[in-house]
């Protein structure tokens, strides 16, 4: 986006430096870098990385597999030590940073977008809570006073990586205003099972370790008062409160949450006067530039261009920056991680009655699947019929149907909650697991094909460039129009 922006800006004096293989080099990385961007790319890499799990886990390597997963990693100094094994530093460490990201993402949504607008938040708000509790009370009633129980919050969660990604390759067949409820939706949801994480699955408690976070949170408010704008500040109390929710038997990755929410959210400079300070910045290297000067030689030149630079960056807040740097590593590495560590199961998961046809499998699809449906239609027609809210824009009830089909694609947030509810238990965790990939795949094609069935139509706003609505590249700029939104990389 910002490339784009930047070429419609012509160079008219001085002059433009250009390699010999630039241009050559910049058509070959272009698309890459696009592709990247994305949203539907990084669902397409987590279903790869899914896949890549389940043939591992059914091949001769599926020892080697689980011996890696196993394999403990430790740090240590002096006398401190601390060690996990890779599987828990994934679901633990690598997580918390995928945590990290949800909470930017509830910040700014509540703070300035979609959920900002009472009017516009209630339907989605409505929807979120509907689509988990139907779902945990479906997946009760299959397991009530049975051993499965403790999972009824593994139905609640939505994957948004999956649900955007399904709706990208309709292209313009779906409004984007129900793309923008989709989101709204999965960020509430998101905010759910966060609560639903910290709350229920959480362990005996260390008093000691807990007060100890405790006094870290504190840190981090006080640093945010004191008018602290560095990142780094915050990531290492953040790092620091990781480990004391870890010893203090609170899932450490609310930490994630905890430190996004701490993080300032205002830049120091509000457009006039980013605009007054861009100016002066310019006007004071106009007056120390002499022809023939390079900035590389002129120290007062490269000054003012470091200046520009970091003027640049305060006229962003911390939490904005934070988050666009973490949409690809996120995207692209610690959720395909995620997925390749815990997808891994036993074919015969699928294919013996007994496997599929027992409580825990059977709870979480009709939960997925059935109470999804059932309770983001139900509560969205509720708000909309008393008027709570209004549908998006250009949508009817069955765009609704879809988006509450896709929001059973649980996966990522649901196998982990799986892994909580389920920690050594190994034939419930495999129960679990083969319900959330199959009602994942339920889900995902039936909300694809209502979604393809529903009625088009052809969205003309002011100021949208008309390439927005070709169908050729649909599904390219519903995605990255997303990614503006949320910042969730899929």
């Amino acid at each position: 986006m910002a490339k784009s922006i930047l070429d419609k800006f012509k160079i008219r004096k001085g002059k433009v430096f250009e390699a010999p293989l630039e241009g050559a080099f910049g058509r070959l990385v272009t698309p890459f870098e696009e592709f990247i961007h994305r949203q539907s790319s990084s669902g397409i890499l987590l279903m790869l990385s899914a896949l890549a799990a389940l043939i591992i886990a059914n091949s001769p390597l599926q020892d080697a597999y689980k011996h890696l997963l196993h394999m403990p990693i430790s740090l240590s100094a002096g006398d401190w030590a601390f060690s996990l094994s890779l599987h828990h530093w994934i679901n633990d460490g690598l997580m918390a940073i995928f945590f990290f990201l949800v909470g930017l993402e509830l910040k700014r949504e509540f703070m300035v977008g979609e959920l900002s607008d009472l009017r516009q938040a209630v339907l989605p708000v409505m929807a979120a809570i509907g689509g988990m509790l139907v779902p945990a009370l479906i997946y009760v009633a299959f397991n009530a006073g049975g051993e499965g129980e403790r999972g009824w919050g593994i139905p609640m969660a939505t994957d948004i990586a999956f649900a955007v990604g399904c709706i990208a390759l309709l292209g313009n067949r779906v409004p984007r205003a129900v793309v923008t409820f989709l989101v709204a939706l999965a960020i509430v949801d998101d905010l759910g099972a966060i609560l639903v994480i910290a709350i229920w699955y959480t362990e005996q408690v260390n008093v000691a370790a807990l007060i100890a976070a405790g006094s870290l949170i504190v840190i981090m408010w006080l640093l945010k008062a004191a008018g602290v704008r560095r990142s780094p500040a915050y990531v290492f109390v953040g790092i620091l409160l990781w480990y004391e929710f870890y010893l203090a038997g609170v899932h450490a990755t609310i930490a994630g949450v905890i430190t996004a929410m701490a993080l300032p959210a205002k830049p120091k400079y509000d457009p006039v006067a980013f605009s007054t300070f861009v100016k002066d910045i310019i006007r004071s290297f106009d007056r120390c530039f002499r022809p023939g000067d390079k900035i590389i030689a002129n120290d007062a030149l490269r000054a003012r261009v470091m200046a520009l630079g970091n003027g640049v960056n305060l006229a962003q807040s911390p939490l904005q920056r934070m988050e666009t740097r973490l949409h690809t590593p996120v995207g692209f590495l610690v959720i395909p991680i995620f997925a390749l560590a815990n997808a891994g199961i036993p074919f015969d998961s699928f294919t013996s009655s007994s496997a599929v046809v027992n409580p825990v499998t059977l709870g979480v699809i009709a939960g997925l699947v059935l109470g999804k449906l059932v309770g983001i239609v139900g509560a969205t027609w509720i708000g909309w019929k008393l008027g709570w809210g209004r549908l998006p824009k250009s949508a009817n009830f069955q765009h609704i149907v879809g988006v509450a089909l896709l929001g059973g694609i649980g996966f990522t947030m649901s196998i982990f909650i799986a892994e909580l509810a389920f920690n050594n238990q190994y034939d419930l965790l495999i129960q679990a697991k083969a319900g959330i990939l199959l009602a994942s795949v339920i889900a995902g094609i039936a909300g694809f094909l209502v979604l393809r069935n529903a009625p088009v139509c052809e969205e003309f706003e002011p100021g949208v460039g008309e390439s927005q609505h070709q169908v050729g590249d649909g599904a390219a700029s519903k995605a990255d129009s997303v990614n503006e939104r949320t910042g969730r990389p899929g």
